[in-house]
Order: structure tokens, then C-alpha cells, then sequence
């Protein structure tokens, strides 16, 4: 008989961690987008530089909460206050279980009185589904999931598109569109803007470092507002931005986007575990590195590893309240860039053109991540493991490889460590791994962000705090 939810999944499965370690989904794909407009680089490079297009329409998961007890819903789910948040505002949700474990992480967007959206990657989405649906909430919900990863030619459609204007000449092309000038409001403010004779709706943003907005509206006008700030931003050498490099901006901003949901484990999850289908993310998801463990509980992370918990704020219950409050932050390991050795670097990659010596596993630019949560043990000069590696790619800006971690508090910005790169015993069977060795890369610990663009003109909140 076939599992009907993640936990009969569990159980037939029997280890966990070997099962997400060998699962078969394939590549996380980015959807729908094409992957490049012009090539990576420029399209990188212009996020910087120049001017920039996102198209987020596709990736991720739009959740719509409406109702008397939608904001109840958020603050009993979420480890950040929502004491606080008006009309036209966002704020970043991060949810935890009851153990203290994240789960994943999302935006909310509260559009009017007792409604509000979620977007982001499925598990955040999932808690809350699940928590409106039993926890006795008056809420209505709507779930617009992500678009397929492979479409195989059918059609795609959305509730609305989603853009991001961004990079240093950003503001002038928002205010060609507008028709003149347009108040630069505080960072995650929301209002309205003009484009194409049409009202849109805008988030303040600063995804690159510079002023931007992230801008939306309903679906079946995306093409024409695509068209219409392309022509906008073409003096201000504007370029589209692909599914192959968008991914990659994080590295530079200090996002780290897909722990492992800490749901496996505990019996106070069990009715959770028992509501997620066979087919869910958590179900279908996989881990890649070379950190390895019996025990799936070792992949799980609390809000101060990742960097959130600076904004943790203990003013009423919620799930997790008790577990986070048990930890010394201090004592928590922290959130750092991991800079590349360049001469690691290039025996990585030179190990593609030798056919009689050692086969490393493969680094893929601009974004080297082969599993959904990535795993790579962080050690010091003695081999011990003092971090994870969690998000790895290069940046075309910094001519720098660069990954995301999760290192020792103690651990100074400046010390060299090493990453462990590749899996072990020739590599899992995940599709996206081929026959290869481990090689160890020596890293230099670096702040968040790493781009200096974006460390000196992002306000200091979720992405510089609880980092270096």
C-alpha cells in the first residue's frame, strides 16, 4: 500500500537521513524564466553597476490568509512580533516548531484589513496551511502554488506577476515610469506606482544594495508591464535577469534559503508529519554535502544560526517560545560568508580537463548547489567540524567564490578554515551527483553581506543581523 503522508513515507523509508540524502527529485529548478536574457555575467554584473529586472513570478509560493484571525494566525506561527504591523507594510516571517527548529522563511505582505500574503518556499507555506486549517482559526486560505518545475509545455498561470527593479540606476527608471518623481519610503513600505497607464502595487526593497521596489499586480498583464519598463530602463542599460543568476544574488546579500525544515522528528509534530502528502517538499526534498550524520536532527537550525535571532522577540506565546527561550544566543553559532581559495578554486575546475587524475565533484557557476538543503562540513586546522556551509556559488561582481554559513560564535571574521567539497564515498545517488572525490577548499570567514555595495547601504536588519 502506498504512503499517504510524510510519516507512513518515514516509516517504510526507516533512515531519514539517508532517504533525503538519496532522493531522486533532481535539480531545484527555477521555473518558467528563461535562464539567460543576455549571459550570467552581465546579468550579475548589472545588478551592481547598473540596473537589473527580477522576475519572481514563478519560484515561489503565494499564500493568501483572509479574516478575523489571519495577523492571530501569524503572530501564534511566527518567532518574529507582529505587535505592530499596519496596512501597507511587510515583514519577514519566520516560523519555528515547537522544539525551536526553523522551518523555513517567507515575506508577508499585509495588503489590506484581515488580509495578508505569504510568499516564499513551500514549508513556512505548509505551516501555516496546516495551523489555519486545525488550530481553529477563522481564516480563509488560498494557496497559488509555485509553477511546475517542468511545465512540459502546458500552460502556466499565476494570481499576479512579480518584479524587482534594482541596482544603482534603479530609482531613475521607476520614476521614468512613474511619470516623475515618487517617494523613496522606508524599507519594506508598500504603495502604488504608475506603469503603463496601470496601477501597480510596490514593496520599498533593496535586494542589490541600492534603492528598488518590488512591484506586482495581476497576471494576465505581466507582458505588458515587462515590455513597458524594459523600454523605460533601455537608456539606463537595464537588463533582464535570468533564472541562472538570480539565484546567485544571495550569495552577495547574506540569504540563506533553504535549511532543511526541522519537522522530521518529535511527537508533537506527528499530526504535522501526518497532514504533509507523500508528495509534499518535505517528502520529495533532498540534502547534498559532505556533512553527514545519522541523526536528521543534526541538520535542524534555530533562528540564531541563520541570522534572525536578533529580531526574536519573546511578547507572547508562540510555537517554539519556550525552546528559544531555553538558548543563550550568545553561545549559538553564527551567520558568515565563506570566501573560496582561488587555488582550490582552479583544482577544482581543472579536474574537468584531466582525464588520468582526480574527478572533484562538480562546481556549477553561478549557483554550485546540487540538492534542495545543502550540507557541507566547515572545519578548522585540526579537522573538527565548527560550521556549515549551506548556500555555495560565484559572484561574477566579486570574481569570488562564496558560500553562506554557519560557524562557531567564536570564530573570528578573518580566520581561514576549510570547506570539505563533495560527498563521501564516490557520492550519494542523488540524479545530481556524479562519480567523484572529496577535496578539502580553504576558506577565508567573511562578513554578511559580502557585497560591499550591499553591506554599507542595506539598513541594518535580518541580513546583517545575528551575522558578522
Amino acid at each position: 500500500m502506498a504512503a499517504r503522508n510524510l510519516e507512513e513515507v518515514l516509516a517504510a523509508a526507516g533512515d531519514t537521513v539517508k532517504m533525503l540524502r538519496n532522493s531522486q527529485l533532481g535539480a531545484y529548478v527555477y521555473p518558467v524564466v528563461a535562464a539567460e536574457f543576455s549571459n550570467w555575467r552581465s546579468e550579475q554584473w548589472a545588478w551592481q553597476h547598473g540596473a537589473v529586472l527580477f522576475d519572481q513570478t514563478h519560484h515561489m509560493v503565494n499564500l493568501y490568509l483572509r479574516g478575523k484571525d489571519a495577523l492571530r494566525l501569524l503572530s501564534d506561527t511566527a518567532s518574529n512580533s507582529m505587535q505592530g504591523f499596519p496596512v501597507n507594510k511587510a515583514k519577514q516571517y519566520v516560523p519555528t516548531t515547537p522544539y525551536g527548529h526553523v522551518i523555513g522563511d517567507g515575506i508577508i505582505f499585509h495588503l489590506a484589513e484581515e488580509e495578508f500574503l505569504y510568499v516564499g518556499r513551500a514549508p513556512a507555506s505548509d505551516w501555516l496551511r496546516f495551523h489555519a486549517l486545525t488550530g481553529g482559526y477563522d481564516v480563509e486560505v488560498e494557496l497559488d502554488d509555485r509553477s511546475p518545475m517542468r511545465p512540459m509545455g502546458k500552460p502556466v498561470t499565476r494570481s499576479v506577476w512579480r518584479f524587482q527593479i534594482q541596482g544603482p540606476k534603479a530609482w531613475a527608471i521607476i520614476e521614468k515610469l512613474h511619470g516623475g518623481p515618487l517617494e523613496q519610503l522606508k524599507f519594506f513600505s508598500m504603495s502604488t506606482m504608475r506603469i503603463a497607464g496601470k496601477t501597480v502595487r510596490t514593496l520599498r526593497h533593496g535586494m542589490s544594495g541600492a534603492p528598488g521596489l518590488e512591484i506586482w499586480g495581476p497576471y494576465a498583464e505581466q507582458e505588458e508591464i515587462r515590455a513597458a519598463i524594459l523600454e523605460a530602463g533601455r537608456e539606463f542599460g537595464m537588463v533582464p535577469c535570468g533564472s541562472r543568476a538570480y539565484p546567485a544574488n544571495t550569495l552577495e546579500s547574506g540569504w540563506i534559503p533553504s535549511p532543511l525544515p526541522g519537522i522530521y522528528t518529535g511527537e508533537k509534530l506527528k499530526a504535522y508529519r501526518q497532514w504533509l502528502g507523500p508528495d509534499s517538499y518535505e517528502a520529495t526534498g533532498s540534502i547534498g554535502g559532505s556533512f553527514v550524520s545519522d541523526n536528521i536532527e543534526d541538520y535542524y537550525l534555530n533562528p540564531w544560526e541563520l541570522g534572525y535571532g536578533a529580531f526574536i522577540r519573546f511578547d507572547r506565546d508562540f510555537h517554539g517560545r519556550e525552546a528559544l527561550e531555553r538558548l543563550k544566543p550568545e553561545a549559538q553559532r553564527k551567520k558568515v560568508t565563506l570566501a573560496w581559495n582561488p587555488e582550490d578554486m582552479t583544482r577544482i575546475m581543472a579536474s574537468l580537463f584531466n582525464p588520468d587524475g582526480e574527478h572533484y565533484k562538480f562546481f556549477d557557476v553561478p549557483l554550485a548547489n546540487y540538492a534542495s538543503s545543502n550540507y557541507d562540513r566547515v572545519i578548522d586546522g585540526d579537522g573538527r567540524t565548527v560550521g556549515l556551509s549551506m548556500f555555495t556559488g560565484y559572484s561574477y561582481n566579486e570574481k569570488q567564490a562564496l558560500s553562506l554559513a554557519t560557524v562557531r560564535p567564536e570564530i573570528p571574521i578573518g580566520a581561514e578554515l576549510k570547506v570539505v567539497w563533495g560527498e563521501e564515498n564516490g557520492g550519494t545517488r542523488k540524479t545530481t551527483v556524479e562519480p567523484h572525490r572529496q577535496t578539502e577548499v580553504r576558506v577565508i570567514v567573511s562578513p554578511v553581506p559580502y557585497s560591499r555595495l550591499a553591506r554599507e547601504t542595506y539598513q541594518r536588519g535580518w541580513r546583517t543581523r545575528g551575522g558578522a
